[in-house]
């Protein structure tokens, strides 16, 4: 910490401001979207990402990054710090949430460190040690309760 002495500006993703205006410059189809067909398939996890940092940048008093790793296919979709830690954050569209990139981060890259990583996805709340893991549709809520304790993922 503070995160923003490892901010490296060449290594970024874009977001919209909203998933409304993202998928209208997609021109993603409303009823494949909201009707759940294949043709949305390989596209929900940009937008659960997209919904994911629209609610912490409402919600949190921070500036959120990115994470990827040098000649690896490593990334780790958010990182925050609240006063207190630093909090590394991956979204999953779906209830298959299997992946490495957290795990690693956390459990390898920087095990000294003691992290604690938030995973949001469609599985339903659970607490694991070493990540806690909320519902997409809990995440506002979440972060609210959390960050007016000043005390996020402690």
């Amino acid at each position: 910490m503070p995160l923003k002495f490892y901010a490296d500006g060449s290594a970024f993703k874009l977001y919209m401001l909203d998933c409304g205006l993202l998928a209208c410059m997609a021109e993603a189809n409303p009823n494949a979207m909201l009707l759940g067909t294949n043709a949305f398939t390989e596209f929900k996890g940009a937008f659960a990402e997209n919904y994911v940092l629209q609610q912490m940048k409402a919600t949190l008093d921070t500036t959120v990054y990115y994470y990827s790793k040098d000649n690896s296919t490593m990334e780790v979709d958010f990182l925050f710090q609240t006063q207190e830690r630093v909090v590394p954050t991956e979204v999953k569209a779906e209830e298959n949430v299997k992946s490495k990139s957290l795990s690693f981060f956390i459990n390898e890259d920087f095990k000294n460190l003691n992290l604690k990583g938030l995973r949001c996805s469609m599985k339903p709340y659970i607490d694991q040690g070493w990540m806690e893991n909320i519902p997409l549709y809990a995440v506002e809520e979440y972060l609210k309760r959390n960050n007016d304790k000043k005390s996020l993922i402690k």
